[in-house]
């Protein structure tokens, strides 16, 4: 047995010299870039809600709901692939797991512009899901490499707040490139914007993973870890609450073009609604850094959850109503999008609470758990389309009081609590043999 120095404190961002080069970088560095590594898997399904109809004429889809397997393949295998990459990097470190992923999203955007078929793309496109799984894991593993409690959730938010500038503006270059070139050069945007990225990480990104907290690949081993997070009653409601919550988004998402763009009439003005929205989120998100560390991870998503089952039921009342139009729908429907940029960065802080030496593979697993439901969710939502908004906002109803009931099951029963110390950390190995 090895015996292991103490981890270095996690409000430094500055690496020791045993732990990797002496590399510095500044928060506001750092929140971008975590944000722009997960933004890269934003831009490959936002990016691609313009040209939907372009895409689908062109290679030859049989059915109008054909075109939403784009977004909902990626989405479903960039799930599956998260388990993965969690534990390489509990291995190996966070920073070549990263690199092979972002690596890895160029070179099947690439290969994503040069399909001839429908069902080459969809194949290259839960290809790049599994590819870019760890472009949503891996950050916030490093994130709690550094950081806990409270100001991880706000750090969370921050991230959350750059990232979500990507969602704001996807559509808009989609629908650019569409107006000077086909479709295809939408994925050509994708590939150089990773290959920015890339060269940045490469060049700036430490090594955040203490050597003390290395984890062995033994199945065995993962298996159990696996098992905690799966059992650790304080962290899994929320995993699932969070799950049925985006389910719901990703249902928006995937129906989106046909929803707003064809149903509500909305046409050339949808990228601009679309990042309306997200606008509107990206601010919920600098609101909630603001406030989270003052009042607490917990109160204000817990605050937040029980308002969106409130907004869902308008959104139901209206859909119901069959006169509900695109100015009764963006208003409600922005408005529960914002109130998930103070339920997500929260709800995930939280869950990852109780795993600080293992916070990769707690990282993969819950992000495994929330991403397949909520893009099996979001894909069923999305089929479920009929013309109307009507099963977007049961789903959005439902979701919401299922959240609820689990995160009431996470806090046995007492909601808006306020931790003031760390959740203890589950006993597990310390050293490596």
């Amino acid at each position: 047995m090895v015996s292991l120095p103490a981890p270095p404190s996690r409000e430094s961002l500055i690496e020791s010299p045993a732990h990797s080069p002496v590399w510095k970088i500044g928060p506001r560095e750092f929140v971008a870039m975590m944000a722009m590594l997960q933004a890269l898997q934003a831009l490959a399904i936002d990016s691609m809600l313009p040209a939907l109809a372009h895409i689908s004429h062109d290679l030859g889809a049989t059915s109008e709901n054909q075109r939403q397997l784009v977004v909902g393949l990626f989405l479903i295998f960039a799930g599956f692939g998260s388990l993965v990459p969690g534990a390489l990097a509990d291995r190996f470190g966070r920073r070549p797991v990263v690199l092979s992923c972002v690596a890895g999203y160029v070179v099947l955007t690439l290969a994503a512009a040069l399909v001839t078929t429908f069902d080459a793309l969809l194949v290259t496109r839960a290809m790049l899901g599994l590819a870019s799984a760890g472009l949503s894991v891996l950050p916030p593993a490093i994130i709690r490499d550094r950081y806990d409690g409270d100001r991880m959730a706000r750090l969370q938010s921050s991230v959350g707040m750059v990232f979500m500038i990507v969602p704001m503006i996807a559509p808009t270059l989609g629908q650019a490139v569409l107006l000077v070139a086909g479709w295809r050069w939408i994925f050509g945007m994708m590939a150089a914007l990773g290959v920015a990225v890339l060269g940045w990480t490469w060049l700036r990104l430490p090594e955040t993973l203490h050597p003390g907290h290395r984890q062995l690949i033994h199945p065995a081993a993962i298996a159990r870890s696996m098992g905690r997070i799966l059992t650790t009653r304080s962290a899994i409601g929320y995993v699932i609450g969070m799950a049925v919550v985006q389910g719901a988004l990703f249902g928006y998402i995937n129906s989106a073009q046909q929803l707003v763009a064809e149903h509500f009439g909305a046409g050339s003005r949808f990228p601009i609604i679309f990042g309306g929205m997200a606008l509107a989120m990206a601010t919920t998100n600098f609101i909630n850094s603001r406030i989270v560390e003052r009042f607490g991870a917990r109160r204000v998503s817990h605050a937040a959850l029980i308002i969106y089952i409130c907004s869902s039921l308008t959104q139901l009342a209206l859909a119901s109503s069959g006169h509900q139009t695109l100015w009764s729908f963006v208003p409600v429907m922005t408005a529960n999008m914002c109130l998930m940029g103070f339920i997500g960065a929260n709800f995930g802080s939280i869950a990852l609470q109780p795993f600080a030496r293992t916070a990769g593979a707690a990282a993969s697993t819950q992000a495994f758990i929330r991403m397949v439901l909520a893009s099996l969710l979001g894909s069923l939502i999305g089929q479920a389309y009929d013309g109307s908004a009507r099963p977007l906002a049961i789903a959005q109803l439902s979701g919401g009081t299922i959240a609820l009931i689990v995160v009431l099951f996470s806090e046995r029963g007492r909601l808006f609590r306020r931790l003031y110390a760390v959740e203890p950390i589950p006993p597990q190995a310390t050293s490596l043999d």
